[in-house]
């Protein structure tokens, strides 16, 4: 029986990955901060270590022994430069490293990254993995700094690092706001220009994570994992509106007013509790109009495919956010 330990369990990705290798036979150990917040992962047949990505005890009990380490846990949101690189970079580093003092025989460590590790891509080339970092944002910043740490031990253990582009899908608080702003009858674009970008279904991305873990030829391999269609926004929302059986008045934001509005939602959430993911980078983000991979990496090493269409996938999501009272 195959043996993994999981990072970032109780998030959105991170649970459907849980989910998935549980179906697939493997026994689960999860890194939970909090056992009063064991969120999707309650009930799941699986063994919790409570601590966080600095409990260096607690990382070294739940990696020693277990066949494969998927570590999806990162941070997205942060008040400060710091608390991304800590949060991404030195926590990666530490699991890493961790890994390598106590289970020098694992078959796999698997870090999950991101796109905004990149960067966008020019014109209306995908990107690949070939390009070269270009990271327009201080999370993409700490992203790229998290592989070059994963990088690091390629010739110690034997690592694989996927790139997921945006991702949607039931549990998904990111592109809620999406869903739900269509839902009420709006649907804003961003700029006067057709933007693309490169959906994954969360059924789709946890079946290319647990291909490349499994998989021999993406030892010290980095892949993306998207859709092998690219979409624009208007595309996008077109579908939702027609899988909803919603009308919604489209309004085009021109790009200053994007950085305007995130700059000021940004700068108040600094007063608040918790940071928020809206911010000035955030519209750098968003008024990019390339954000698109090539996943023919994928397909070749280890047959990733995109199983999941737009239109069903939008449908499942909207039907978690409607049964479950998001919207």
């Amino acid at each position: 029986m195959k043996t993994a330990f999981v990072t970032g369990g109780t998030g959105f990705i991170g649970s459907h990955l849980v989910e998935r290798l549980i179906s697939r036979g493997y026994t689960v150990r999860c890194l939970v901060r909090d056992r009063n917040k064991l969120g999707y992962l309650k009930n799941l047949p699986i063994e919790y270590f409570f601590g966080d990505l600095f409990s260096t005890d607690v990382l070294e009990q739940g990696i020693r022994g277990v066949d494969y380490v998927y570590h999806v846990a990162g941070v997205v949101a942060s008040k400060t430069k710091e608390g991304f690189y800590r949060g991404n970079r030195d926590a990666t580093r530490n699991i890493i490293e961790a890994a390598a003092r106590v289970n020098p025989t694992l078959k796999k460590f698997i870090h999950v990254s991101s796109l905004a590790a990149v960067g966008p891509g020019e014109d209306r080339v995908p990107v690949n993995e070939t390009t070269p970092f270009h990271p327009i944002t201080t999370y993409g910043k700490s992203k790229m700094e998290a592989e070059l740490e994963v990088l690091k031990f390629s010739g110690v253990l034997p690592i694989t690092i996927v790139r997921p582009p945006a991702v949607y899908g039931p549990r998904d608080p990111a592109t809620f706001d999406f869903f739900k702003t269509i839902y009420g009858g709006l649907e804003p674009i961003v700029g006067f220009t057709d933007k693309y970008v490169s959906l994954v279904h969360s059924t789709d991305l946890v079946s290319g994570i647990v291909l490349a873990g499994e998989s021999d030829a993406s030892a010290g391999q980095t892949y993306f994992l998207g859709s092998e269609k690219i979409y624009s926004w208007n595309e996008i929302g077109t579908v939702t509106k027609q899988v909803m059986g919603k009308k919604a008045f489209r309004i085009r934001l021109p790009e200053p007013l994007v950085y305007a509005v995130a700059a000021t939602v940004g700068f108040f959430a600094s007063f608040g509790s918790k940071p928020s993911v809206l911010n000035f980078e955030k519209g750098r983000d968003m008024v990019q109009s390339n954000w698109t991979v090539d996943v023919g990496k994928a397909k070749r090493d280890f047959g990733f495919r995109q199983e999941v269409e737009l239109a069903e996938g939008v449908r499942q999501t909207v039907k978690w956010y409607l049964d479950n009272k998001w919207m």
